[in-house]
């Protein structure tokens, strides 16, 4: 039997957590598993205990680790982005949906409610910006819309997700669309420029 991997105690901590990352991508959610970190990783039972409480707790800040990826994006694109009308459709359509088709465990996994702490300060601060940008972005770009700035996030949300969803499922596959010929997911934001774009007429 091999001998157990030493760490320094700040390596281990990030050692486990890429470990976790690789769990994930490799084998979904169910996978990642503290006995399944600490034999993947080569360390005792107990070891990454140290460091995540639980595995609620190691689940928590693999989602933390997605948002702050997903928020660099977004603000990547955004400042990049030109005077377009609407451009954050583009931006934080491209962030999810770049996102989602690379990682799709990752992405899954930044649902299940059921399975990570909400109530974690730091998550609820990431999804917020996340979310609180989105609105503002909307304010500043549809500042005469038919409806709140709530709802227009919702609705584009809903789709992005909507979408992602059936996709990963297997339940939609990846075609272009009839008319414009261009690939579904590129077409869907393009309609949801249209359609706030009708909305300030």
């Amino acid at each position: 039997m091999s001998k157990e991997k030493s760490f320094h105690h700040g390596d281990l901590k990030r050692v486990l957590f890429d470990v976790a990352l690789k769990l994930l991508d490799r084998d979904g959610v169910d996978g990642v598993t503290i006995r399944a970190l600490a034999r993947e990783a080569g360390v005792s039972h107990g070891a990454p205990v140290n460091h995540y409480r639980d595995r609620e707790a190691l689940l928590t800040a693999l989602v933390k680790r997605q948002f702050e990826t997903i928020l660099k994006s977004v603000e990547e694109g955004l400042s990049a982005a030109t005077a377009a009308p609407n451009a954050w459709i583009e931006v934080f359509g491209k962030a999810l949906l770049d996102f989602g088709f690379q990682y799709p465990h990752r992405y899954k996994l930044l649902w299940r409610g059921d399975l990570i702490d909400l109530q974690d300060n730091d998550l609820s601060k990431l999804m917020d910006q996340i979310y609180d940008q989105l609105c503002d972005e909307i304010e500043r770009s549809v500042p005469e819309a038919e409806f709140d700035r709530d709802t227009v996030a919702v609705a584009f949300w809903s789709m992005i997700h909507g979408y992602l969803d059936m996709r990963l499922s297997g339940m939609f596959v990846p075609l272009d669309d009839k008319v414009s010929g261009k690939p579904r997911d590129v077409a869907l934001l393009e309609l949801f420029k249209m359609l706030v774009s009708h909305g300030k007429s």
